[in-house]
């Protein structure tokens, strides 16, 4: 399929299958190892809701930070929750109260994102996938029941390596293409791994494949117009339906359809579509939780003429890290209180996300992979003296200076 720069929204249900439950042996599993988490049914359904909100609120205030005008822009929220997630449970202090702030987490080591991931996956309908994994530097002191929280609760692999060999970075990436489907094959050269100063690289990888209730025939897919925000008209190749039975509903300056998934029709994707008067650069900046909630919960069944939706394939990749800050996680970066995690107190270098998703006639296919790295100091910077120079001799207690020199060849 080719790649089309289709400019369209999609807030998309890229949910998971979550492996999990308590762990008897606190010892570290090796990255290819797999467990299982029963935390399903742990949340009731308004708590599940509340949980879900919670992600998603913290999806759309990531996004509007992310997003770029005129430019396709594709987020996981639950993704990148579920990183940070495992990042504040070894946080404490100031750092530790916005990052619960910002992914509106009711302490640092809220159960309720892994709960969630284990009730939504309570289906066939879909393929859902969740992989957590983390990747410790040999020998560096972290706190064993933080360890521990992220193996039990996230089901999260723990792995002993050396952070600043290319062979863990390549191992890291084969990691990624691995759970992704080979939809993402690499993400080390965006963490700027290997570095040897790196202490943990915390990992989340999300795949996701639906196929729709009610499938487009290929037959009906013929190039249409589509009118680019600068006015110009291109022609992409559109999928078409007729006398569609869906779901659709009005919102502030926007129409809302939901094209379900599976025969359940659980999971959907919602499309939104700015009014004719209203760009859809001028409508993200409302665009919030609420105003979609609003949006899902009036929606209600109609039967379209035409539904013509574009085909399109995107990858998007972005470092968070200023994203992050802007939103009130500031000291998390460069000096914040990890002490919950390792009494060494690292801090967060960098968050990465990276996705994909592609729509046709069959359905929705995407992935996601977010990864965070933790460094410590590398103490002073090394002074080394390996090219032309200059120098002073000088008495500090009147600064006069006896002598100044330039040095191009030291052999004199």
């Amino acid at each position: 399929m080719r790649r089309q720069a289709v400019h369209v929204v999609a807030i998309v249900a890229v949910l998971l299958t979550a492996c999990g439950g308590g762990v008897s042996d606190p010892a570290p599993r090796a990255a290819g190892d797999e467990i299982a988490v029963e935390l399903a049914g742990s949340l009731s359904t308004e708590e599940a809701a509340a949980a879900g909100a919670a992600v998603n609120a913290f999806g759309f205030d990531l996004h509007r930070e992310v997003a770029q005008a005129g430019e396709n822009t594709v987020t996981s929220p639950v993704s990148a929750a579920v990183l940070l997630a495992m990042v504040a449970a070894g946080a404490g202090g100031a750092t530790a109260e916005e990052m619960m702030e910002v992914l509106r987490l009711e302490d640092p080591r809220d159960t309720r994102t892994a709960a969630l991931l284990a009730d939504l996956t309570e289906t066939g309908d879909v393929t859902l996938s969740i992989a957590n994994s983390l990747w410790a530097a040999e020998g560096y002191p972290f706190e064993d029941d933080y360890l521990d929280h992220a193996q039990g609760i996230f089901g999260a692999t723990v792995d002993e390596v050396d952070l600043g060999a290319e062979e863990t970075a390549d191992r890291i990436d084969a990691w990624v293409d691995e759970r992704t489907a080979g939809l993402i094959e690499e993400i080390a050269e965006d963490l700027g791994l290997p570095n040897p100063q790196a202490v943990l690289v915390l990992l989340n990888a999300v795949y996701f494949l639906g196929t729709w209730t009610v499938t487009f025939d290929e037959a009906d897919t013929r190039d249409a117009v589509f009118h680019l925000a600068d006015g110009d008209r291109i022609e992409v190749p559109t999928m078409h339906r007729t006398d569609a039975e869906l779901e659709t509903s009005a919102g502030d300056g926007f129409t809302m359809v939901r094209l379900p998934y599976g025969e359940d029709e659980r999971f959907g994707m919602e499309v939104l579509l700015p009014d004719e008067e209203v760009a859809l650069d001028e409508l993200l900046p409302a665009l919030d939780v609420d105003t979609w909630q609003r949006a899902v919960a009036s929606l209600s069944p109609e039967t379209v003429s035409q539904l013509a939706l574009p085909r399109f394939e995107l990858a998007w990749d972005q470092e968070l890290t200023d994203a992050l800050q802007a939103l009130g996680m500031a000291s998390a970066f460069g000096g914040g209180d990890f002490t919950p995690m390792s009494p060494a107190n690292p801090w967060l270098e960098t968050v990465v996300q990276k996705t994909y998703i592609r729509v046709d006639e069959q359905g929705t296919e995407a992935a996601a992979v977010t990864g965070g790295v933790m460094v410590e100091s590398a103490g002073p910077p090394p002074f080394v003296v390996d090219r032309p120079f200059a120098f002073t001799v000088s008495d500090r207690q009147t600064g006069t200076i006896l002598f100044l020199g330039t040095v191009h060849d030291p052999r004199g």
